[in-house]
């Protein structure tokens, strides 16, 4: 099977790439070919993230195993598209370049037939051209009460005194 994504950049023009692929290539597979539609040489970190119908990112998929434990994390080579796009779960995050947040949504929008003679994966349609620099990032807090945390963490400012910190410890 085929499958039809459409990768959105995300910013205030319209930038997108539709790309088909086999649904049993591997993230890196597909983190090649929307690094070569956009334009990037690829030599930066990335990541997938599944993602659900409001665009929050879950679980990372990431290019290499960054985490302290080996196999703590998923990675792109092992993970094939199969196994986390299907018809009831279609959207993915991918950044790309951590330094510069390039960041895409991924949709799948068809499922489909490979046809004869086709190499995939195939860019299909190409509309926007890449801003020269990523575009900026607003990183939004939930806002918290101060008493809040208070009492999430049971702390009383009274007990300062009590919270063993050693005021002389360097």
């Amino acid at each position: 099977m085929i499958y039809r994504f459409r990768v959105i950049l995300d910013t205030h023009e319209d930038v997108f790439r539709d790309i088909e692929i086999n649904a049993s290539a591997s993230l890196e597979d597909f983190h090649n070919a929307i690094t070569q539609s956009f334009g990037f040489d690829g030599l930066e970190m990335a990541s997938f993230y599944i993602s659900n119908d409001l665009w929050e990112e879950g679980e990372e998929i990431s290019l290499f195993d960054v985490s302290d434990e080996e196999g703590g994390t998923r990675v792109m080579n092992e993970t094939y598209l199969e196994d986390v796009v299907d018809e009831n779960s279609t959207r993915l995050l991918y950044v790309y370049d951590f330094l510069n947040m390039w960041t895409f949504m991924v949709e799948l929008a068809d499922i489909a037939e490979a046809e004869t003679g086709q190499i995939y994966p195939n860019l299909m349609y190409s509309h926007g051209q890449i801003p020269e620099e990523a575009p900026e990032k607003e990183f939004i807090a939930e806002e918290i009460e101060d008493d809040d945390l208070d009492e999430e963490f049971d702390l009383d400012p009274e007990d300062y005194d009590n919270l063993d910190f050693d005021e002389n410890w360097n």
